[in-house]
């Protein structure tokens, strides 16, 4: 008899309480900064801690993704606790090498299936297929169930979001330099999504605020057009009064989408830098259950 077990990247940000009841694992991610390494969970209490060290770091926070032996690790301690299969959700393949690598280990490990999914995305998108995965889990569906509707899932789902300034995303190599000219202007907020996995410029504002009256008119079309049950979760980066309220706004205009709060942590938001704001939508996964 198969027993599953589901594993992420920390850039995920499931909570603590949403890893121990769902029976998530997790591999906390590296953050360098020159030779010193850190890593998301472990060496800041805060996100907030985070961003106000990146503020007066010397040198630039850059990212890696796990070592190989970390996931090996994990893989062979899921093994000898008894399980024979794993799905590892990841972070998109189209912004980092940690889908490529585990593919690749799933080929040499024979103790372990190894079930390697890239969710083409990031934050609460990922963690939200890994939800899916592990409530699946628990109802007692098959390996095939669970990537049949993670693939439903994964197709439903996107991100607006804005940054402050592009430039860290240009410095870590995540958008183009000629993109990066969208945001070269005082006081521009570009926004940006994924297609294909990678992130891409859709546009610009001059204030956040105009940017939520953008993304707000977006997903009333996206709503209007939906055929299935919505859920959409804010994101901040250490920004969490507004994002509280463009909650609060987004749940008054649409009551029959369910509305959470999630982060930009520490991982991700070397890459956006601080006050990065998003929202992250699709299908609602509990109808997929």
């Amino acid at each position: 008899m198969s027993k599953i077990a589901v594993l992420v990247d920390s850039s995920s940000y499931i909570s603590p309480e949403d890893l121990e009841a769902l029976n998530i694992k997790q591999i906390n991610n590296p953050i360098m900064m020159g030779t010193q390494v850190f890593h998301e969970n472990e060496d800041w209490q805060t996100p907030a801690e985070f961003y106000e060290m990146a503020r007066t770091a010397a040198t630039p926070f850059t990212t890696s993704q796990p070592e190989i032996g970390v996931f090996m690790t994990a893989f062979n301690d899921l093994a000898a606790a008894g399980y024979t299969d794993v799905i590892a959700v990841v972070l998109s393949s189209g912004i980092s090498g940690t889908y490529s690598s585990v593919q690749s280990l799933a080929q040499t490990m024979d103790n372990i299936k190894i079930h390697a999914w890239d969710s083409q995305i990031a934050a609460a998108g990922a963690g939200n297929q890994a939800k899916l995965a592990a409530e699946m889990v628990q109802a007692g569906h098959d390996v095939p169930e669970i990537l049949a509707a993670l693939t439903t899932l994964r197709g439903t789902t996107n991100v607006y979001f804005a940054v402050d300034d592009i430039r860290h995303l240009q410095r870590t190599g995540r958008i183009s330099g000629g993109q990066a000219t969208l945001g070269s202007l005082l006081n521009i907020k570009p926004m940006l999504t994924f297609e294909d996995g990678k992130i891409i410029a859709i546009g610009k504002e001059r204030a956040m605020k105009r940017a939520w009256k953008k993304m707000m008119a977006d997903f009333t079309a996206i709503h209007d057009a939906a055929t299935y049950p919505l859920r959409v979760a804010i994101v901040d980066g250490n920004h969490p009064d507004l994002a509280d309220s463009w909650a609060v706004e987004l749940q008054a205009a649409f009551p029959d989408v369910v509305v959470e709060r999630s982060i930009i942590g520490p991982y991700i938001g070397v890459h956006t830098g601080e006050k990065a704001m998003g929202m992250i939508w699709g299908q609602d996964y509990k109808s997929l259950l």
